[in-house]
């Protein structure tokens, strides 16, 4: 994708819904609700302060992150969907489990714990 938000905003590819329920219901198109998941495709430069200093973006391409329901604009180029939102409408980075986190639970399990 040859795009390049401008200050502080970032694209985001929206991560599909599970089609089912955990119990086998599948939920039709008119029941799902909006995504709010989604991967950071690409980044802008930053913000601009009134004082004329840039702050640089706290995100990254490839952040699993989540946004505000309504944010940003979505957009279709070659039928992919796309999303525009800005920095601020970026409510959480979702981190992956550490190597570490994944040991002491694997120890835990052994243990009994």
């Amino acid at each position: 994708m040859n795009l390049r938000p401008l200050g502080d905003r970032v694209v985001v590819k929206p991560v599909e819904r599970e089609e089912k329920t955990k119990s086998g219901i599948v939920i039709p198109d008119t029941a799902k609700e909006k995504p709010q998941e989604g991967i950071v495709e690409a980044v802008g430069t930053g913000r601009i302060l009134d004082s004329g200093q840039k702050v640089p973006m706290e995100l990254k391409v490839g952040d699993k992150v989540l946004y505000a329901k309504y944010a940003g604009n979505e957009f279709k180029p070659d039928n992919v969907e796309y999303m525009i939102i800005s920095e601020k409408d970026v409510l959480a980075v979702v981190a992956s489990p550490s190597k570490s986190n994944q040991q002491r639970s694997k120890t835990n399990k052994k243990s009994g714990r």
